[in-house]
Protein backbone atom coordinates (compact mmCIF):
# COMPACT_ATOMS: atom_id res chain seq x y z
CA UNK A 1 0.00 0.00 0.00
CA UNK A 2 1.59 3.65 -0.58
CA UNK A 3 0.02 7.19 0.80
CA UNK A 4 1.79 9.45 -0.57
CA UNK A 5 1.88 13.24 1.09
CA UNK A 6 2.30 16.21 -0.87
CA UNK A 7 4.70 19.28 0.57
CA UNK A 8 1.90 22.02 -0.14
CA UNK A 9 -0.48 20.19 2.06
CA UNK A 10 -0.78 21.24 5.83
CA UNK A 11 -1.23 18.02 7.75
CA UNK A 12 1.06 18.46 10.92
CA UNK A 13 1.98 15.13 12.61
CA UNK A 14 1.31 13.22 9.42
CA UNK A 15 4.86 11.69 9.17
CA UNK A 16 5.05 10.50 12.60
CA UNK A 17 1.79 8.98 12.13
CA UNK A 18 2.91 7.10 8.98
CA UNK A 19 5.86 5.68 10.42
CA UNK A 20 4.20 4.57 14.14
CA UNK A 21 1.78 2.52 11.55
CA UNK A 22 4.40 0.79 9.80
CA UNK A 23 4.75 3.00 6.47
CA UNK A 24 8.36 3.64 5.17
CA UNK A 25 9.03 7.01 3.33
CA UNK A 26 10.63 6.60 0.14
CA UNK A 27 12.49 9.53 -1.02
CA UNK A 28 10.74 12.84 -1.83
CA UNK A 29 9.50 12.91 -5.84
CA UNK A 30 8.93 16.29 -7.79
CA UNK A 31 5.22 16.93 -8.59
CA UNK A 32 5.99 18.36 -12.32
CA UNK A 33 3.34 19.69 -15.07
CA UNK A 34 3.46 20.75 -18.48
CA UNK A 35 1.97 21.03 -21.93
CA UNK A 36 1.86 17.45 -23.69
CA UNK A 37 3.08 19.26 -27.24
CA UNK A 38 6.14 20.08 -25.98
CA UNK A 39 7.18 16.74 -24.55
CA UNK A 40 5.61 14.72 -28.03
CA UNK A 41 8.35 15.30 -30.18
CA UNK A 42 10.16 12.92 -32.23
CA UNK A 43 13.06 11.24 -30.42
CA UNK A 44 15.28 9.00 -31.89
CA UNK A 45 15.60 5.66 -30.54
CA UNK A 46 19.12 3.87 -30.70
CA UNK A 47 19.13 0.71 -33.27
CA UNK A 48 17.47 -2.44 -32.08
CA UNK A 49 15.00 -0.55 -29.79
CA UNK A 50 11.35 0.38 -31.10
CA UNK A 51 8.35 1.38 -28.42
CA UNK A 52 4.64 0.16 -28.41
CA UNK A 53 1.60 -0.22 -26.59
CA UNK A 54 0.85 -3.63 -24.84
CA UNK A 55 -2.53 -4.89 -23.66
CA UNK A 56 -1.74 -8.56 -23.67
CA UNK A 57 -1.41 -10.47 -20.23
CA UNK A 58 1.93 -12.03 -20.84
CA UNK A 59 3.34 -8.17 -21.70
CA UNK A 60 1.78 -6.76 -18.81
CA UNK A 61 3.38 -9.27 -16.63
CA UNK A 62 6.71 -8.55 -17.83
CA UNK A 63 6.44 -4.90 -18.41
CA UNK A 64 5.46 -4.60 -14.43
CA UNK A 65 8.45 -7.63 -13.69
CA UNK A 66 10.87 -4.85 -15.21
CA UNK A 67 10.04 -2.17 -13.27
CA UNK A 68 9.54 -4.21 -9.73
CA UNK A 69 13.25 -5.03 -10.66
CA UNK A 70 14.73 -1.78 -11.72
CA UNK A 71 12.73 -0.01 -8.58
CA UNK A 72 14.18 -2.26 -6.25
CA UNK A 73 11.01 -4.06 -5.43
CA UNK A 74 10.18 -7.94 -5.29
CA UNK A 75 9.11 -9.07 -8.43
CA UNK A 76 5.13 -9.75 -7.48
CA UNK A 77 2.03 -10.25 -9.20
CA UNK A 78 -0.27 -7.36 -7.50
CA UNK A 79 0.58 -4.10 -10.13
CA UNK A 80 0.26 -6.58 -13.11
CA UNK A 81 -2.98 -7.91 -12.03
CA UNK A 82 -3.94 -4.23 -11.02
CA UNK A 83 -3.20 -2.93 -14.57
CA UNK A 84 -4.95 -6.17 -16.34
CA UNK A 85 -7.99 -5.27 -14.46
CA UNK A 86 -7.84 -1.24 -15.48
CA UNK A 87 -7.21 -2.72 -18.82
CA UNK A 88 -10.50 -4.58 -18.49
CA UNK A 89 -12.52 -1.76 -17.52
CA UNK A 90 -11.54 0.39 -20.78
CA UNK A 91 -10.84 3.50 -18.51
CA UNK A 92 -8.12 4.97 -21.32
CA UNK A 93 -5.35 3.56 -19.24
CA UNK A 94 -2.16 2.96 -21.51
CA UNK A 95 0.51 0.71 -21.21
CA UNK A 96 3.87 1.70 -23.19
CA UNK A 97 7.13 -0.55 -23.62
CA UNK A 98 10.52 -0.05 -25.25
CA UNK A 99 11.81 -3.28 -25.94
CA UNK A 100 15.93 -4.39 -27.11
CA UNK A 101 17.26 -8.08 -27.86
CA UNK A 102 13.76 -9.42 -27.24
CA UNK A 103 13.05 -7.72 -23.40
CA UNK A 104 11.46 -4.64 -22.16
CA UNK A 105 14.26 -2.38 -21.54
CA UNK A 106 11.81 0.63 -20.49
CA UNK A 107 8.31 1.39 -19.51
CA UNK A 108 5.04 3.32 -18.61
CA UNK A 109 1.58 3.97 -18.07
CA UNK A 110 -0.61 6.76 -19.80
CA UNK A 111 -3.56 7.82 -17.51
CA UNK A 112 -5.91 10.43 -18.92
CA UNK A 113 -7.89 12.19 -16.08
CA UNK A 114 -11.55 12.23 -16.81
CA UNK A 115 -13.34 15.68 -17.15
CA UNK A 116 -10.13 17.43 -17.29
CA UNK A 117 -7.23 18.55 -20.20
CA UNK A 118 -4.61 15.80 -18.22
CA UNK A 119 -3.27 12.97 -18.36
CA UNK A 120 -0.79 11.57 -16.02
CA UNK A 121 2.41 10.09 -17.16
CA UNK A 122 3.46 6.94 -14.58
CA UNK A 123 5.79 4.37 -13.76
CA UNK A 124 8.37 5.35 -15.81
CA UNK A 125 11.46 3.01 -15.38
CA UNK A 126 14.51 2.15 -17.50
CA UNK A 127 17.05 -0.69 -16.78
CA UNK A 128 20.18 1.13 -15.78
CA UNK A 129 22.29 -0.35 -18.55
CA UNK A 130 19.82 1.09 -20.88
CA UNK A 131 19.59 4.28 -19.18
CA UNK A 132 21.19 7.87 -21.21
CA UNK A 133 20.15 6.80 -24.74
CA UNK A 134 17.40 8.48 -25.27
CA UNK A 135 14.85 5.42 -24.84
CA UNK A 136 12.84 7.24 -21.69
CA UNK A 137 12.40 10.11 -23.75
CA UNK A 138 11.11 8.69 -26.74
CA UNK A 139 9.17 6.08 -24.33
CA UNK A 140 7.57 9.74 -22.93
CA UNK A 141 6.86 11.49 -26.39
CA UNK A 142 5.36 8.22 -27.24
CA UNK A 143 2.51 8.64 -24.53
CA UNK A 144 2.45 12.47 -24.91
CA UNK A 145 2.07 11.57 -28.39
CA UNK A 146 -0.82 9.69 -27.22
CA UNK A 147 -2.19 12.24 -24.67
CA UNK A 148 -2.68 14.50 -27.40
CA UNK A 149 -4.90 12.22 -29.53
CA UNK A 150 -7.37 11.47 -26.71
CA UNK A 151 -7.77 15.44 -26.29
CA UNK A 152 -5.32 15.83 -23.33
CA UNK A 153 -3.21 18.44 -23.42
CA UNK A 154 -1.25 18.97 -20.08
CA UNK A 155 0.90 15.95 -18.34
CA UNK A 156 1.36 15.74 -14.79
CA UNK A 157 4.08 13.57 -13.54
CA UNK A 158 5.39 12.39 -9.86
CA UNK A 159 9.05 12.21 -11.08
CA UNK A 160 12.36 10.70 -9.42
CA UNK A 161 15.34 12.33 -9.44
CA UNK A 162 16.27 10.29 -12.83
CA UNK A 163 13.54 11.35 -14.59
CA UNK A 164 12.51 14.93 -13.33
CA UNK A 165 16.08 16.66 -15.30
CA UNK A 166 14.38 14.87 -18.56
CA UNK A 167 11.35 16.32 -18.09
CA UNK A 168 11.89 19.73 -17.25
CA UNK A 169 14.51 19.97 -20.09
CA UNK A 170 11.20 19.14 -22.42
CA UNK A 171 9.28 21.82 -20.92
CA UNK A 172 7.63 20.39 -18.03
CA UNK A 173 7.63 22.34 -14.45
CA UNK A 174 8.38 21.14 -10.91
CA UNK A 175 5.15 23.02 -8.90
CA UNK A 176 5.53 20.87 -5.83
CA UNK A 177 6.85 17.43 -3.83
CA UNK A 178 5.41 14.28 -2.71
CA UNK A 179 6.66 11.99 -0.72
CA UNK A 180 5.58 7.95 -1.15
CA UNK A 181 4.79 5.96 2.42
CA UNK A 182 4.82 1.88 1.54
CA UNK A 183 3.22 -0.46 4.11
CA UNK A 184 3.49 -3.97 3.22
CA UNK A 185 1.77 -6.89 5.26
CA UNK A 186 3.81 -9.24 7.32
CA UNK A 187 5.91 -11.81 4.90
CA UNK A 188 4.61 -10.42 1.82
Amino acid sequence: MEWKTRSHDHAPGLHEVLLGHGFVPDPPESIMIGGAQALSVPVPLPDGVMVRQVVDEPDVRAMCAMQDEVFGDPVSDGMADALLHRLSLGDGMQLWVAEADGGIVSAGRLEPVEGTAFAGIWGGATRPEWRGRGIYRALTARRAQSALGLGKTLIHSDSTEFSRPILERSGLVKVSTTTPYRWRREGS
